[in-house]
């Protein structure tokens, strides 16, 4: 979507990323680490400085404790986590419960560990899971569940009671759970993101895939880390072994000093999301979708039918550059049950307030 934005000279609310850079302090501490030699291959489990810094930070914002020197893995951005921890946990035929609509990387990997992905699929305008579909995903092949929140690409941040019916179903199946938080700090409204490795009986079994593009701004150092029981962190680490090895050494050390920035720089990064949520809103429902609640993330959800009444989002994102010079993205390529998504389209609003402007303006002419 991003080469379509660029070859049709759109404006690109399609793939989530910011269009300004993170804060001073994380980008000094890069260049001072290029500048000052650590440009060669970091330790294989990565720096010690950032495994203390996750750490730190797991205990500091959620009372998690995690042993730096064998519970946390750096890895190459989630992405390689989620890879590395799948092809690690899994053997051929296991099944994995995953809530769709899903990131794009889910279903794939599952696939290369040569397992089966069994989706749930949340509805909107809720999005909420429903506890006997849940239920019924589960089988004796079930070997884990895979759980993103904050939910990318619904902006759900599941409530207590959804996170422990995952908690208490892992436990009555003996299941692990692998939980993707890589938009922990992005939530809005006062909502706030509960880390199911904090539930009782659920640190022993989870390992919480997190990195660090998301809150500062610098999704291209594919900075990310791996938490849980040493035992299956070590099996992670085998299987990264042989895709990265390992990665970004300057970069680490200037994650480390972002994780540890005050949490005024947390709530401000949260806050700015949420305004830019509240100025690109409104605009979506002056143009005519109907537009559902987000509540974290950097994506908003939209039904395209009372614009387009056959329901083709993929259709309708192809020829959203054309009409009106605006990119999205088809909110059916995150389902397995396609069916579920074909009328859905997702927005991304992480954009200076005058691009979010500039895509409003532009989208008035499907009023």
């Amino acid at each position: 979507m991003s080469q379509l934005a660029t070859a049709t000279n759109s404006v690109n609310l399609g793939q989530g990323f910011p269009d300004t850079d993170g804060p001073r302090e994380v980008l000094d501490a890069a260049i001072a680490a290029i500048n000052g030699g650590l440009n060669q291959y970091p330790p294989g489990p990565g720096m010690q400085v950032l495994r203390e810094a996750v750490a730190a930070h797991q205990q500091r914002f959620y009372g998690l404790t995690y042993d730096p020197a064998a519970e946390i893995l750096i890895t190459a951005g989630a992405t390689e986590a989620l890879a590395g921890t799948l092809l690690a946990l899994l053997d051929t035929g296991d099944e994995v419960v995953v809530l769709e609509p899903m990131f794009d990387s889910y279903a794939p990997c599952i696939a290369m560990a040569g397992a089966i992905t069994k989706p749930v699929t949340i509805r909107p305008p809720e999005y909420a899971i429903d506890p006997a579909e849940l239920r019924a995903a589960i089988t004796p092949r079930t070997k884990l569940i895979l759980f993103n929140t904050p939910h990318n690409p619904t902006g759900r941040v599941f409530s207590r009671d959804e996170v422990q019916l995952i908690a208490d179903l892992a436990i009555e199946h003996d299941l692990l759970v692998v939980t993707d938080e890589v938009y922990e700090h992005l939530l809005f409204d006062g909502v706030e993101h509960i880390p199911l490795a904090s539930l009782p009986g659920m640190r022993e079994r989870t390992l919480v895939i997190s990195s660090g593009g998301k809150t500062f701004n610098t999704t291209g150092w594919k900075i990310g880390w791996v938490c849980g029981p040493a035992a299956l962190v070590g099996a992670v680490r085998t299987a990264k072994q042989f895709l990265t090895y390992v990665n970004g050494g300057p970069f680490q050390p200037a994650i480390a000093v972002g994780l540890g920035l005050p949490d005024s720089f947390f709530e401000g990064v949260a806050a700015d999301l949420q305004a830019k949520r509240d100025r690109l809103v409104p605009g979506l429902s002056r143009a005519g979708f109907s537009v559902f609640p987000t509540s974290a993330t950097y994506f908003v959800t939209v039904d395209i039918t009372p614009l387009r009444p056959d329901g083709d989002g993929m259709a309708f994102c192809r020829e959203l550059p054309r009409h009106c010079g605006v990119v999205a993205i088809p909110t059916e390529v995150l389902y397995m049950n396609k069916h579920e998504g074909r009328h859905l389209v997702r927005f991304a609003f992480c954009k200076r307030l005058e691009v979010l402007d500039e895509a409003v303006e532009r989208l008035q002419r499907l009023a």
